[in-house]
Parts: C-alpha cells; structure tokens; sequence
C-alpha cells in the first residue's frame, strides 16, 4: 500500500495499493476526483493538477508494527536455529561413524555384502546431517542479526 496527500491538503490521505508508480498515482487521482465530485474534498485544485503533484507520504520505517513483525521474524529465526541444532548435534555421532566407514571402501581389504548394505544406510544419516548442518550454519549467521533485534527490543527505556 501507498499513501499520497495533497501539499494544498495535507490531511487529506489517498492509499492505493502497490508501490509508488504512474499506476498507483493514476488510482490516486481517480479517488481524488471522486472526492472532488463528492464534495469530500475541502480544497479546489487548479487546472492542470497532474499525479506527479501528489505527494507520497513515508510512513516511519520503526512504526510499532513493523518492530512487532520484526521481533515475531526474530523469534522464528531463533527458533528454527534451536530446532537445527538439535537435529544436528542428534545426527553428529552417527554421521562421524559413518564417514570412518567409508574408508573401507578405499582399501584392499575384502567386504561383506552386509557391511555394504549398512554402508549404504549410512550415507542417508550422512546426507541427512550435512544437510542439516549446512542449514544450521546459514541459520546461525542469520540469528546473529535476530538476536540484536530481540536485543534492541528488550533494552530498557531508562
């Protein structure tokens, strides 16, 4: 949503939906005729009035939504990063394990069709973990910012 007022008018407010562009100017000045055609408008405009006169109004970048919706975002974040971890450190022992019998396969020595097949089983563990570790480590740098804005919104007015 955009929002555009009047320099003769400031109180009057026009929100279109979108961002700022020609389309969403030209829906403003349609509203804006249709106020002006209803008499909602307290201000005559001259000739010539175009929708690059409109002015767009910014909302402030830190309004308490966004601060609630980011601390929300945080929260999630850290969540997800404390799920991963767990998944992690609960796949770490087996997946090590694993990665020690792969070096069999790398020797002379004879194998049993068993310790395949286990070998086999083993990569998804394998796969599965450095999946997730590799998630885990994007998540940790991306809680790093998370936390600072939890940080920030836990900071006391005093």
């Amino acid at each position: 949503m955009v929002q555009y007022t009047l320099a003769q008018s400031p109180e009057v407010i026009l929100t279109v939906p979108g961002k700022d562009s020609n389309k969403a100017r030209e829906k403003a000045m349609d509203k804006l005729m249709e106020m002006m055609d209803s008499g909602e408008l307290p201000t005559n405009l001259e000739d010539g009035f175009s929708p690059q006169q409109l002015i767009e109004v910014k909302e402030s970048a830190l309004d308490n939504t966004s601060k609630e919706d980011k601390i929300t975002e945080a929260v999630q974040i850290l969540s997800n990063l404390a799920t991963l971890k767990l998944k992690v450190q609960d796949s770490r022992s087996e997946a090590l394990e694993v990665r020690k019998a792969i070096d069999i396969l790398f020797t002379d020595e004879s194998v049993t069709q068993e310790e395949i097949a286990h070998l086999k089983e083993g990569f998804k563990v394998l796969k599965t973990f450095a999946q997730a570790n590799m998630r885990y480590q994007q998540a940790k740098a991306k809680a790093q910012d998370a936390r600072q804005v939890l940080d920030d919104a836990l900071k006391s007015s005093d």
